[in-house]
């Protein structure tokens, strides 16, 4: 079986797609050719592929034992250390996430090597997405090559932790960049043009005129003297004009040119792409501020569906993957998603004073969020009693009193 025929049969399945459409980039109608390097010279691309990394690097994520109560503990394990704290001998976590959801929002799928010693996980290392060809050898079996300073690596699917992005099942998630190649070359082609139009100091454009032919030595001199008012440096010099020069202005302009809204357009459609609301790259929408409870609607959903798929993406492989079977109904990863609530201390306040005061959380693990020592008597579970008929206020017997609000038995 041809390589070609097993993509087609393990891969993407989209007809018309080649595989190394994956790794290559390609071109648009505009005429420029789209690629990771360029797409992320574009300030949208950048600020979309930067914030969305960085927000799951930064997210802690920790390995859990359930209880068999339907409750959870934190575990002493070789591959908590890992996941949290040290991926390898020289990354840290962040930088280790934070490149894992870098290659998901550029390339749809991000790989590491699983490194095993005597069975035992000892590290995950990064292989960069653009270096990787997936394929299936004779026997179907997923295979990942690459080449490691001159030499060829074929990892079998066991031995590589491979983090799909959206897609329709098959081997490889699908590249924004490769399937927004229209999107993204529209947009440098606009950038292009922009500069070149700004390129003179965004001076508008003209003509001069005069009814007397001029010699070849007087046209010159008149190309030497406009020299000296091109270029920002030289905008607002007034320019003298001698023997019946007159300057015309051309309708040459940004906003004529209809550049400025297209630009505008072009970040809206980039943050399509890449699931990110315009407003959290610093882009407000036509009538829209960057202020108001509209805004904070649109940051929760970036962190419900933009977020959110992201750490389940990765959760998911992790128990998959770095667990053996007999650990993976016992163990499990998570991303500490209420983490993301740092920077809204009103916010984090009435999460951690709703789950005390309704025996979700115990004091002391509420003062542990705040990074605040624990106190004596903080590890009991309680719950608010103003509910209490007035009929009954000073005659129950407090402890009463919290077994109904907690709905447990006498």
């Amino acid at each position: 079986m041809s390589v070609w025929s097993k993509w087609k049969r393990f891969g993407v399945g989209l007809s018309g797609i080649a595989p190394w459409s994956y790794f290559a980039g390609g071109s648009s109608a505009s005429g420029k050719s789209v690629t990771d390097y360029s797409a992320l010279q574009l300030a949208a691309a950048w600020a979309c592929v930067r914030l969305n990394s960085e927000a799951v690097a930064s997210t802690p994520v920790h390995l859990f034992e359930r209880d068999g109560k339907g409750g959870r503990n934190r575990v002493d394990h070789p591959l908590a250390t890992i996941i949290s704290d040290s991926p390898n001998s020289e990354q840290t976590a962040f930088e280790f996430w934070g490149a894992i959801a870098a290659w998901l929002m550029v390339r749809g799928n991000a790989f590491a090597e699983i490194d095993r010693t005597g069975g035992r996980l000892t590290s995950l290392n990064i292989i960069p997405a653009d270096q990787v060809q997936v394929a299936r050898n004779e026997a179907h079996d997923l295979r990942y090559r690459f080449t490691d300073r001159n030499k060829l690596i074929d990892l079998p699917a066991e031995s590589v932790l491979h983090i799909r992005g959206f897609g329709f099942g098959g081997d490889l998630g699908l590249s924004p960049i490769t399937f927004g190649v229209q999107t993204l070359g529209g947009a440098i082609a606009a950038d292009e043009a922009a500069g070149k139009l700004f390129g003179n100091g965004a001076m508008p454009s003209g003509i001069l005129q005069t009814e007397h032919e001029l010699s070849d030595v007087q046209r010159k001199q008149l190309s030497g003297i406009l020299k000296q008012y091109s270029s920002s440096t030289n905008a607002g010099k007034v320019m003298v004009l001698e023997s019946g020069l007159k300057f015309e202005q051309l309708s040459l302009n940004p906003e004529d040119m209809q550049m400025l809204e297209t630009r505008r357009f072009h970040i809206e459609e980039i943050c399509r792409w890449f699931g990110v609301p315009p407003i959290i790259i610093g882009h407000a929408a036509q009538g829209q501020t960057m202020w108001g409870t509209g805004v904070e609607a649109l940051i929760i959903q970036w962190l419900t569906t933009g977020l959110n798929p992201l750490f389940t993406r990765i959760e998911k492989r992790i128990g998959k993957q770095l667990l053996v079977p007999g650990e993976r109904s016992r163990y499990y990863a998570e991303f500490s998603r209420e983490s993301l609530l740092q920077a809204d201390s009103a916010a984090k306040i009435a999460f951690l004073s709703g789950a005390v005061q309704n025996g979700l959380m115990t004091r002391n693990e509420g003062r542990a969020k705040l990074n605040l020592p624990a106190v004596d008597g903080g590890d009991a579970l309680t719950a608010q009693t103003n509910l209490a008929p007035l009929e009954q206020l000073g005659a129950t017997d407090p402890r009463d009193t919290m077994r109904n609000a907690l709905g447990i038995d006498q």
